[in-house]
């Protein structure tokens, strides 16, 4: 799908968050990425097969317990 190299990161892989911008619409909070996703400001991605990844903030992690 990229016609750069080197290409972008696959729809499915873990950094496709990476992959270069075609089209930003921050007035409707959406971008489209050259792999197809579509990266919501919400950080919420819809997938070219039609999955949908929920928004993910470093907020939402635990921190790691104390030992």
């Amino acid at each position: 799908m990229c016609p750069h190299q080197p290409p972008c990161p696959a729809h499915h892989a873990p950094d496709r968050d990476a992959a270069r911008t075609l089209a930003s619409h921050p007035e409707q909070g959406w971008s489209l990425l050259c792999n197809g996703v579509v990266l919501f400001e919400d950080t919420g991605e819809l997938l070219p097969d039609g999955g949908v990844i929920a928004p993910h903030r470093p907020t939402d992690l635990q921190a790691p317990s104390a030992a």
